[in-house]
This record gives structure tokens, sequence and C-alpha cells, in this order.
């Protein structure tokens, strides 16, 4: 395989910058998918030229199958999907827009894209699909994560006809990615819930973003020759 393409979505997340990282150092060309402004993926991308921006927002986005099929059409080896919209809706608190605008920014549109270039990856014979999932799933949630979770939930569903893609060397697979030193929990370290709820880490620490964006790095590269239809806890011993 000569030319190597990865489609990162959500990729501004301080996890998807890491992961952006590692892949450019290995020589992959990049398509860095974003829905704001992001200095630091402008600024990444004044510095090397295999790297790609595609900006589009799915929330509330009309026509969003035809902008989604003109945005990413640049035929991709492996597809990693960063995207982790949280309302902060409680299942009390929810309706059922806030719900199906979850599970359609989360899993729905990410499986569009992953439609759109499936025609690619069989004709090479070759492909990596990685979907970032919640850590919170086996444990039903946090109280105002309810459309967060669920849609994650809708997001590891590996049908059967995924499973056969392994026979064209078609991997799919789901990270549950744990609690990662990111500005997000930076924040909450510094709480007294933050701090409680490190100590329930039987590792005791939060991962490093180095330590997640390897742990998709080699699920989503040649590294990976075996393993698919498999859902995978990066979570410290959660």
């Amino acid at each position: 395989m000569n030319l190597k393409k990865i489609l990162i979505l959500g990729a501004s997340s301080d996890i998807g910058l890491k992961t952006i990282d590692l892949f450019l150092a290995h020589n992959w060309k990049v398509y860095a998918h974003y829905n704001k402004e992001s200095k630091k993926l402008t600024s990444l991308k004044k510095n090397y030229k295999n790297l790609n921006l595609i900006k589009l927002e799915f929330k509330n986005n009309k026509n969003i199958e035809k902008k989604v099929k003109k945005s990413f059409n640049h035929g991709y080896h492996s597809i990693i999907n960063l995207i982790g919209y949280i309302d902060n809706k409680s299942f009390a608190n929810t309706k059922l827009k806030d719900t199906l605008e979850s599970i359609s920014i989360n899993a729905l549109i990410p499986n569009l894209i992953l439609r759109n270039n499936l025609g690619f990856m069989l004709r090479e014979k070759w492909g990596r699909i990685v979907n970032g999932s919640a850590l919170g799933i086996p444990y039903g949630g946090g109280e105002h994560s309810f459309n967060y979770n669920l849609s994650k939930h809708c997001l590891e569903f590996i049908p059967g006809k995924f499973r056969d893609w392994a026979k064209q060397n078609i991997l799919i697979n789901n990270l549950r990615i744990g609690h990662t030193n990111t500005k997000i929990h930076k924040k909450m370290k510094k709480t007294i819930f933050g701090s409680r709820r490190i100590n329930l880490i039987p590792i005791n620490r939060m991962a490093t973003k180095k330590e997640m964006a390897e742990y998709l790095f080699f699920m989503a590269t040649e590294k990976n020759s075996f393993m698919t239809n498999e859902t995978i806890s990066a979570t410290g011993g959660e």
C-alpha cells in the first residue's frame, strides 16, 4: 500500500490532535474533520503539507447527506471516529429530538461517511475503522449523559455484514476511551468529585493523550493485522 490516507472525525479534541501528530510522524496523509474554528489545527496545517482540514458542522445541518458526500470523497484507508457530542441532558429532561440528534451526530453520520468510503476500501482490499466509544457504557453512564451514552451504544453495534468485511482485510473495532488527561478532565480533577473519580481507577491515574493516541494508531494501521469486531476498553482497569 503506497499511499496511506486516514480520516479522523472530531480531530480538534486533545486526543484527536495527538493522534494527528502520530500519523503525520509516520508519513500518513491525514484528513482532519472539525466543526468549529480550531487555532491548533490551523496552526498545525501550516507546518504539514500532508494535513488536510475538513470543516463541517453535523448539528442542525440541512442536506447533511449531500454535504457529507461532497466533503468526504478522498478515499480513506482508515477512519477514526472521535466525535463526542454531549448535550448534558438527563433521561427525565430529554426530548425525542435531543435523543435523535445525539444518535445522528455520534453514530449515524459517521456510519454514512463509512458507507460512502466502503467501495474504496473494498477495491484496495484494506481498511481499518476505529470508533471512539465511552467508558461509562458498562455502568449505564452518568445522570446527565443519557443521550451521549445511548448514542455510543448505537455506535458500538457491529452488524453481521460488517463482520464479513474481514475477508477483504477491512477490520472494524471500538475503543472505549478511559479518563484521559485532557482539558476537560484537568478541570474535573481540581474538584472534589474529580479527585475521588481518579481514586476509582485501579491504575490510580488518568491516561495520557499520547497513550490513547498510540492505542488508536495501533488499531487503525497495519500494526493491527488480526483483531476485528471487538470492543476494547482502555480504562486503567475500570
